[in-house]
């Protein structure tokens, strides 16, 4: 762990406790990142390896990672079939459309939509409830977890956080299968 990570330095960790004991919560929520029902980023005190750290988190519903799983797999199905496709330059769209045609672009997302629609008829992506640490992170631990429930609300962030922190957290292993409804 990189001792310049501001989020591993006991004043941090005793910044980001005052603020919590300050807002009534375990946590408080990262007002830099976006939140969602079905998401939420938020930061609190806990321990990694026996030193107080901070943990930037990212907690997601299971239906929602689940999406992600499909999307995911229906792009690598994307890659193989169009070669021409490549999603490293989704991030730059200008790139992309320089290289595709608008009606290349609509016939791979259509083959992206019936890939996602066949794999979730067949059931074929499972997914479960998973907590993942990352310590080399740029501001503490960062910590990404997923959790079988509706809705992602204050109360499920901080039973998540007490388990967490009191080493109490058990996660269903249980392997899900979702039906999204279209937007």
């Amino acid at each position: 762990m990189s001792t310049d990570n501001i989020g591993l330095q006991a004043e941090e960790v005793a910044r980001i406790k005052r603020l919590c004991k300050e807002s009534g919560q375990l946590y408080i929520l990262n007002e830099n990142e976006p939140q969602g029902e079905e998401f939420a980023h938020f930061i609190f005190a806990g321990t990694h390896k026996g030193k107080e750290v901070v943990f930037d988190s990212v907690l997601y519903t299971l239906r929602l990672h689940h999406m992600s799983v499909l999307y995911e797999s229906a792009e690598d199905k994307a890659c193989e079939k169009y070669p021409e496709y490549n999603r490293i330059d989704l991030e730059e769209e200008d790139d992309l459309n320089k290289h595709l045609s608008e009606a290349k672009l609509e016939e791979i997302e259509l083959f992206k939509a019936e890939i996602m629609d066949e794999l979730e008829e067949t059931e074929e992506i499972k997914v479960q409830e998973y907590v993942n640490l990352d310590p080399d992170f740029d501001y503490g631990i960062a910590l990404e977890a997923c959790l079988n429930v509706e809705e992602i609300t204050p109360q499920t962030i901080a039973r998540f956080v007490k388990a967490f922190t009191n080493n109490t957290l058990e996660l269903d292993k249980t392997l899900y299968s979702f039906k999204h409804e279209e937007e």
